[in-house]
């Protein structure tokens, strides 16, 4: 089946280049959340990691 698949995606003119915008949208994408993980501040990372566990306290008050 992939050689069907492959085969006709050879003959599509400029095929080459969508590998390259997926690879470099994934590294954009990972390098932009790992810089947000790093200067995202301790306090607002504690609040936001608490959150599940005050929707239940409430719930069963």
């Amino acid at each position: 089946m992939f050689k069907f698949i492959k085969g006709h995606l050879e003959t599509i003119t400029g095929i080459e280049i969508y590998p390259m915008i997926s690879l470099l949208i994934f590294f954009i994408f990972f390098v932009v959340l790992f810089y947000w993980v790093i200067t995202a501040k301790k306090d607002y990372i504690k609040e936001v990691s608490n959150i599940p566990l005050d929707h239940q306290n409430e719930t069963i008050s």
